[in-house]
This record gives C-alpha cells, structure tokens and sequence, in this order.
C-alpha cells in the first residue's frame, strides 16, 4: 500500500509543484489548495503525512500546522517555506525545508517520519492495523490495542465482507473450544467499535450479524 500524503499546495503560476514529482515516485497524493480545505478532507483521507507548502500559499503556514496538530497529535507534518518566511520561533512541524529543493530531498527528509514496512501492517480502507506496535488507525483516532483486540480486529479484517461466527471468534481468538462467555466478546467487539468508528453505537463498519457472529464492511 502506497505511502498516502495530504499536500496542502497553493497554484501560484511562479511556483513548482510537488504533487507529480511524488507521485512519480509511488505516493499517493491528496492535494488541496489551502487549509480549510485540508481539514475538511484530513480524516476521510486518514494520510500518513501533511505537507504543508507554505511558499505557495503566501503564508507562513504556522496556524496550519497548529490545527493539524491538535487535531491529530503524532501526524508527521513538514513545512515548506522559502527565504523569506524561514520562522524565527518554534513551529509545529516535525522538518521545516526551505526552498529551493528537489524531491527526492523532500522524500528524504520525511522517509524516516514513516509507519514501518508494510508487512507489520493490515490496511484495508481506512482502518490501519499495526501488527508490530499494536496500534490502530481510522478516521483520525490512533488507538492503542491490547494483543486480543489485535487478533480479533486482524482476523476480522482478514474476512472482511465475510461474517465471521462467534464460535469462530472464540476457537480462534481465545484458542479455546468453550464458546458459551458471550460477554467477553461482545465487551472486545465494544472495544474495537470506540477504537475505529466515529459513531460506536451506530457503527459503520463493524456490524453485528443477529445470532451468528459479526462481519466487518468497508
């Protein structure tokens, strides 16, 4: 799954955009010409990374950041700035680059801000499940999983569309044959809808399915 980064580009006809460049080089970009639209677009898009090109937005790009921030605190983020604007005082951004640069110098500076390999992931949608870190990612909300809502949540998201039984859940979960404790499941299955829905008592994406078990859609 290819590395997704919300750029936040203005389309000042004097000024190089990124978006190709990066996108050559196997990210998948969002872009958006200005904040309000990025905070519109930041949950649904869920991106690993914000780049916030300042020069392009004549702007210094600091209130930007700040909202990104405290609405996703840990959401790697760099600033683009040219001469001009480089800030004089602390800003909320994990790099600040300025301009002039290539892209692979951008790509450089914000690999290491990056969720590790791909195989210590689960991603389908927008739920993003770290196997390594027992983390949990959707909508905006990074939740920290314990290694049973971990197994629970991959197991159902490697059946996703499938309903998975309840007696399924425990064999393979709770590696046990007694199947009869409905509570602790239907406590982990709560669990995991406050971790990934926007609405856990209306959920969008982890339904239950009357009598038999629950199937996860996306």
């Amino acid at each position: 799954m290819a590395t997704k980064i919300l750029l936040i580009e203005g389309t000042r006809a004097d000024h190089l955009s990124f978006s190709n460049g990066l996108t050559k080089k196997g990210y998948q970009v969002e872009s958006v010409p200005n904040g309000t639209a990025a905070m519109s677009r930041l949950m649904e898009v869920d991106p690993d990374l914000v780049v916030v090109d300042a020069a392009s937005l004549r702007t210094s790009g600091k209130r930007i950041c700040q909202t990104i921030r405290r609405e996703l605190d840990g959401l790697p983020i760099i600033l683009l700035v040219n001469k001009a604007q480089e800030p004089t005082e602390k800003v909320e951004a994990d790099v600040v680059l300025t301009l002039p640069f290539t892209v692979q110098k951008l790509i450089n500076r914000f690999r290491p801000l990056m969720p590790p390999k791909e195989e210590d992931i689960i991603h389908i949608g927008p739920i993003r499940l770290n196997l390594r870190q027992k983390q949990v990612r959707c909508l905006g909300k990074k939740v920290r999983l314990t290694p049973r809502q971990v197994a629970l949540l991959r197991l159902l998201m490697e059946h996703q569309g499938e309903v998975v039984e309840r007696e399924t859940l425990f064999k393979q979960v709770w590696e046990t044959q007694y199947t009869e404790d409905t509570r602790t499941l239907d406590v982990h299955i709560s669990w995991l809808r406050h971790a990934i829905e926007s609405d856990p008592r209306h959920p969008r994406f982890l339904k239950t399915v009357r009598g038999v078990g629950y199937r996860l859609d996306i």
